[in-house]
């Protein structure tokens, strides 16, 4: 008796480890398959867009044709510059294209989130979430594995040996430290909000659309946010990274075969995570839409899955969105980009996180309507302030320098 026991005990401490070695295997079969999609969708919405065919030929409706260019570029020579850093030069892709799908690891991908459920679900006998990893700092994880990213992309223009890929690098670089800054201030609004920087307390925080963060928070920090990370993934109208007036085809430029491919394939499991992510802060993630009470519920679907399908509708928004994007939106100057994001989006989610911080002061201290609303537009009124002063200042330093505005 004693020995069946043991070994009951011993094949249960092997429960959650094949767990968590499933949940491994489908994010990162998710995460590849989900390029690969997001590939196909954007060339073939881009081609609906402009009156064109788009991949039609590999597969049906043109859906292997990103597989068929993997495996082109798979088999394709691998050429190492001469004045390369070697190992610098290798190493560069795997960092730009890991933290994609390190972010992807805390999106809650499912669960039942319903009337003030927690999203937990119960496989083989085990108490989990439909998710890799849920740390208690989930979100301050997400903003630091992103942040890795920029030494992929200055690594692989310093290490090609070349001027050109360097200046790209350059530029990339300050770019998304730049936005990084905006990317950060709105996330504290939300967080202000929420109470919790794990992602699935995010998620339980939005039972409803009115307290979706969205509009628990003003639309404002959303607004940021979605513009940040347009920046921070390089994606149009911000991909001055690859301008290809000036700068041939970016920091990538000395790139061939699986490297290049790895640098394309982050690109866009980025864009696929950090909408992922947008939907989860900012959308109710898995959450299905209520209000009043009144739960928008998806027909003979369980409710096991019925999370997983709301975060896909969403997701798949998002998509549209930033293809929308591609396909409609003049590239901005440089000097555009750095100012929309030191002078416009700083100073904007900085005074409207001092905003919500006021507001949630007044509700903590017990302050009647009429101070509250005057602690308010004082706020609103240094913040405004400040960003007409760091108009003024722009404006004088062209002038006084003679470029055109």
């Amino acid at each position: 008796m004693i020995a069946l026991d043991e070994m009951l005990a011993g094949e249960l401490r092997w429960v959650p480890l094949a767990i968590v070695g499933l949940k491994v295997l489908v994010v990162f079969a998710a995460g590849l398959l989900a390029t690969m999609l997001m590939v196909w969708f954007e060339r073939k919405v881009v081609a609906g867009m402009q009156n064109r065919v788009g991949p039609n030929k590999a597969g049906p409706f043109g859906l292997l044709q990103t597989l068929a260019d993997g495996v082109k570029l798979f088999f394709k020579e691998d050429i190492v510059p001469d004045r390369a850093d070697r190992f610098v030069f290798r190493l560069a892709p795997f960092l730009a294209f890991v933290p994609a799908f390190l972010s992807f690891a805390i999106i809650p991908l499912g669960g039942d989130f319903r009337d003030g459920r927690t999203g937990e679900v119960t496989w083989f006998g085990q108490v989990t979430r439909v998710q890799l990893a849920d740390p208690h700092v989930g979100v301050l994880f997400a903003l630091a594995i992103s942040s890795i990213a920029v030494y992929g992309i200055m690594l692989a223009g310093w290490a090609s040996g070349s001027k050109y890929p360097l200046l790209g690098s350059v530029r990339a670089s300050a770019q998304m430290v730049s936005y990084e800054a905006a990317l950060g201030l709105s996330l504290a609004s939300v967080l202000l909000v929420a109470g919790t920087l794990s992602t699935s307390g995010i998620v339980v925080a939005q039972s409803g659309l009115a307290q979706w963060h969205v509009v628990a928070t003003g639309v404002v920090p959303f607004v940021v946010f979605l513009v940040a990370a347009t920046a921070e993934l390089n994606r149009p109208p911000f991909d001055l990274v690859e301008a290809e007036q000036e700068l041939v085809g970016g920091f990538n430029t000395e790139y061939s075969s699986i490297r290049f491919a790895l640098f394309y394939l982050a690109e866009f499991m980025n864009t696929v995570t950090m909408s992922a992510l947008m939907v989860t802060l900012f959308f109710g993630g898995p959450q299905p839409p209520s209000f009043g009470g009144f739960t928008l519920d998806l027909p003979l679907v369980p409710n096991a899955l019925e999370g997983t399908l709301w975060l896909f509708v969403k997701l798949l928004a998002f998509l549209y969105a930033y293809v929308w994007f591609r396909a409609t939106l003049p590239r901005l100057r440089y000097d555009q980009l750095m100012d929309l994001g030191w002078k416009v989006l700083i100073p904007a989610s900085f005074g409207w996180f001092l905003l919500l911080a006021t507001q949630r002061l007044a509700r903590t201290m017990g302050w009647s309507v009429l101070v509250s609303t005057a602690a308010c537009i004082l706020v609103l009124g240094a913040a405004w302030a400040l960003l007409r002063t760091a108009f003024g200042r722009s404006d004088s330093d062209r002038a006084r320098q003679g470029v055109a505005f």
